[in-house]
This record gives C-alpha cells, structure tokens and sequence, in this order.
C-alpha cells in the first residue's frame, strides 16, 4: 500500500532521479540546462507563498531522525502522472517524492513512504469523497504532508471552491497536524484556476507552489529575453505535462522543500478555527456505495443490480498497474427482458453527490433524477465520451433530513446501461 522509493543509499551517495533513455534533457532541441542561473530563477518563481512553515519542517525532521513519513499526492490527470513515461516513476508525484526522500532521509532503509491519488478528469468535488479512502486509505494512513492539486480541474467543480476549501480543511484539521501544500499546474493555453483557488491558501497562510508563476512568462520569451523551456518542451498535449515537464512541476516542489528546510521556525501553528473564507459545508462528507450502503440507507436497486468491471483505471502511488475506480458500484444493462425498474435510495444527509459513470460506449445512455419526487436534473454520461468517474451535486441542504432519491433511464434509454458508482453524503 505504502511504497519506498528504494533505490538510495546512504545521503552521501545518493543518486538524483533522472529522466530516462530517449527523453533525456540532452535529447531536448534546444537542450534545457537544468543547473542554471536562469533555470533556478524560473523554478524560483513557482513559490508563490512559503506559508506558516512549522508542519513542513516536522515532516523535515521526521525524516532527518530516520522516522517514517508519509507524502500524500491529490488531484487530477496530472497528479495521476498523465504525459510521464513511465507514469508511475517520471510523473511529478514520484519525483518530488524522490527528492524529499534524496534530501532528508538517512538512508535508503529510510521509511518514507508515497501515497499516490490523482484521478484524471476529475475535480475537488469528487476529491473531497475519495479522500478518505484514497488518502487515508480508511484511516490506516495518516500523512504528514498532503499536496493538494485541483488548480486545471475545478471548473467542474459545481460549489465553485466549497469542496476545494472543505479538502483543504479535511487535511489541515487532521489530529495528527500534516503540512498541506497547495500545488497550481497549467494547461497549454496559460490557464487555471489559481485566482479563485489561492486565496484559500492565504486565508489559511499554507505553503502554495505555482508551475504558471515559473513557466508561462518565459514561455513568450526568446532565449535572448530568458527563455528556458518552450511550450513544446513542456506540455505532452495541450493539458499534461511530459517528462521535462513533470521534472519542473518536481523541481517547484523541491524548491519549497529546501526554503523551507533553510528557514527558522514558524513561532505558531496555522490558525484553523477562523471562518472558512469560501465555505467547509463538505468537510464532513463520507463515500456511499455498494459495499457499506446498505448499513447506512434503505436501498432498493431495482434494475440496476449488476456491477460494472469496466471502470476507469488509474496507477497510484508507485505501481505501474491500475486500480478500477468505485468496483462497489450499481450497474443497469438494459439487455433482453431486464427489469426497468428504477433505483432508490432513502437516507438521513443535507448534503449529496451522486458519482456516475461517463462512458463512450453507445450502449450507455441518459438518466433522470428525482429527489424527494422532484425532478432535479438528467445525467448524460457521454458529455466528455470516454470512461471516468463524474460527480454531481444533488442536494445541498442546510439542515440534516430524510430524503429519497430515484434513478430512472430517460424515456427512450429503457434499454440503455447506467452505472452508479456512488455517492458522497453529509448527515
């Protein structure tokens, strides 16, 4: 579950990772240089904020005192590894891990660990229901540093920055007080969300990494006005980085890592009792599926009783295979003389996400839902064509009731598959 990197001995011998045969920095055109003066002032530039130090430097001394410490990773596609070859060792995650452990630790027998959960395509609003069982790994793992990365994927984030800041603050309230890092990646066209998502992390004063801060300015500039790296170099296609780029985004990290080690301490901790600046209304939600459902609501799953194996796959922490994502699910077939009856749930919450199946496959088709008999929405599970995990906000409720829910295929999708793949509730 936990992975060591493994490959370091004693400090003095460490070996830096390295990007692989056919994707060196030599094999660049033109070749980047990554000892620099102008590359260290572009890496520089990605600290966007040292934050209140004194988490961090725990962590740091953990590792120097030869104790275990555990680095959690969250986000999208990108934090997945998307764009690395091979993905689980040259993405971003694996890397600035690697340097943590090159910097800090006594010894390749050194316990640091890796937890690895990016989930691409999806935003914070589906973070916040997987944390547990991702990050967590349903309370086994307690990290002591936490990056969070959502800054490319929130703009389907329907609470526009609740769930984002409720993650924040379900990481930052643990009892066992991790660091939490706020990491701000970039697509091709020079965007993200950092002007909406950042301002979290001033209010609660946290350590912010920004891969647009270092790489976008330059990227307009020749070699002459201080160009380092150029947008070919650096993005894959026009959303992940490649392996260049995910050495800058491990490199950012690092920086942070080692102002951070150099600095004095923070007199006082982060002040986590102030009013949330966006909202915490989800601080507190849990994952409801096939697997634990029926102890906390009254389900009926009519037609939709099969459970779907073909499921997005993604390759956390160090492995190089995938896990299927939500295999606790609820699937409808639609074949032959199936049942069409529709699937129903009642339970005590105020707040409710249904997670559902996006697929490209024909066979799938669209879904109505009702809450306590109202329609509220239909689900299109092709609105992006191909297999992943797709949250939606159900209810958002001040005060803590009964409700029902119903699933039911649109009128001419009788026929049609649908996969529920669960639901993240606030009672």
């Amino acid at each position: 579950m936990l992975q060591d990197s493994g490959d370091a001995g004693e400090n003095t011998e460490f070996t830096a990772p390295r990007d692989p045969v056919g994707v060196t920095a030599s094999a660049v055109k033109p070749a980047i240089d990554f000892e620099s003066p102008r590359y260290r002032d572009m890496i520089g530039r990605s600290l966007l904020n040292k934050g209140n130090n004194v988490r961090l430097k725990r962590a740091i001394e953990k590792a120097k005192n030869g104790e275990p410490v555990v680095i959690a990773y969250i986000g999208g596609s990108i934090t997945h590894g998307a764009g690395a070859v091979p993905i689980h060792l040259q993405c971003y995650a694996y890397r600035s891990y690697e340097s943590f452990k090159f910097m800090f630790a006594l010894s390749k027998d050194s316990p640091i660990h890796l937890i690895k959960a990016g989930v691409g395509g999806t935003p914070s609003e589906l973070g916040i229901v997987r944390y547990d069982r991702d990050v967590l790994r349903g309370g086994a793992v307690q990290p002591d540093i936490v990056i969070i990365e959502f800054a490319v994927n929130d703009a389907d984030d329907e609470t526009q920055g609740k769930c984002y800041e409720s993650l924040v603050l379900k990481a930052l309230t643990a009892d066992n007080k991790p660091a939490v890092i706020l990491l701000f990646s970039v697509f091709e066209n020079d965007w993200n969300l950092q002007d909406r998502l950042a301002p979290v992390g001033w209010h609660y004063d946290l350590p912010m990494v920004s891969v647009k801060d270092a790489v976008v300015d330059q990227f307009n500039k020749t070699k002459g006005e201080g160009n380092v790296i150029s947008k070919k170099q650096f993005f894959h296609d026009i959303y992940h980085p490649t392996n260049i780029g995910h050495r800058i985004m491990a490199d950012c990290l690092e920086y942070l890592f080692d102002v951070t080690n150099r600095s004095e301490w923070d007199e006082k901790d982060h002040d986590i009792e102030k009013a949330p600046l966006i909202g915490n209304e989800f601080v507190n939600v849990k994952l409801l599926d096939r697997k634990n459902g029926n102890h906390i609501a009254r389900i009926d799953a009519g037609s939709f009783c099969k459970t779907d194996t073909d499921l997005q796959m993604v390759e956390m922490d160090a492995h190089d295979y995938g896990t299927p994502q939500f295999p606790n699910n609820w699937m409808r077939t639609g074949e032959g003389k199936e049942d069409q009856s529709s699937f129903r749930i009642c339970l005590q919450c105020k707040r409710l996400i249904l997670i559902f199946k996006d697929s490209g496959n024909d066979e799938f088709g669209t879904a109505h839902i009702k809450v306590d008999g109202v329609f509220v929405q239909k689900v299109d599970p092709h609105q992006v064509n191909w297999t992943h995990c797709h949250a939606t906000l159900l209810l958002n409720e001040e005060h803590v009731g009964e409700h029902s829910i119903e699933i039911e295929m649109a009128e001419g999708h009788e026929h049609k598959c649908f996969t529920i793949l669960g639901f993240g509730y606030v009672d």
